[in-house]
């Protein structure tokens, strides 16, 4: 990695591989929790929405930025589980929620993700979220609900820390990859969008970080093979 001498200090200089729209192909990473009232994101309605943006430093370290959080009202018709309230705690109801519909929650969290897009020169945000196909489809199911305009995730492709934990750490439950990469856990405050979404970005910072300590990141220069450099004189 480049250095530079300042006053007798070395720092490391930025290079395009420390930027984060070059780390992941351009993609904008994205963690979302969801917390819902059942499996079946068609039907069953959503009640939490959480969302942690990530940024990096000029070293090329990746860290949580900015986040928020919704509690949000069952759409119309929607199916709630009671088994899937009772394993949750929440209330859907409770005059003190602070609720809003899904429509209005997906759109002020895509306007905080297009803004990061924007800052960081990605073309496309990404969702990242542990065993992430089902928050993916929650999100897409109430954006196509809503009718939400200029939804910046990808269609299909995420980011799945259950998978890279498993690879990283040997462990695939969230508070068990934790507690392996040394992140805290409260099991008490957990099944909560907003606090699972936290402790997800801090568990997919720790792995890619994890992954440069170790020599993986940026990619070594790949050497010239005689077939490149032969004249054929």
């Amino acid at each position: 990695m480049p250095l530079a001498r300042y006053f007798g200090v070395y720092v490391t200089i930025n290079t395009p591989e420390n930027e984060l729209s070059e780390r992941f192909r351009g993609y904008y990473p994205v963690v979302i929790d969801v917390e819902t009232a059942g499996f079946n994101s068609q039907t069953d309605a959503l009640l939490e929405i959480a969302a942690v943006t990530l940024k990096m430093d000029s070293s090329g370290w990746l860290m949580p930025d900015e986040s928020i959080f919704f509690n949000v009202k069952p759409f119309a018709g929607a199916n709630l589980e009671k088994a899937a309230l009772e394993f949750t705690g929440i209330d859907p109801f409770h005059p003190l929620r602070e609720d809003v519909d899904e429509g209005e929650a997906l759109a002020e969290i895509f306007k905080m993700v297009r803004a990061g897009m924007k800052a960081n020169g990605c073309k496309r945000a990404i969702l990242v979220g542990h065993n992430a196909t089902f928050d993916h489809n929650f999100v897409m199911a109430a954006a196509e609900r809503a009718s939400t305009k200029r939804n910046p995730f990808h269609p299909f492709s995420t980011f799945d820390t259950s998978a890279l934990a498993a690879l990283v750490y040997g462990q695939t439950v969230l508070k068990k990859a934790c507690d392996t990469a040394e992140i805290e856990f409260s099991t008490k405050e957990a099944h909560n969008a907003e606090y699972d979404t936290r402790k997800t970005a801090e568990l997919f910072c720790r792995m890619i970080n994890r992954w440069k300590t170790l020599g993986g990141w940026p990619l070594p220069e790949r050497a010239e093979s005689d077939d490149d450099t032969a004249t054929g004189d």
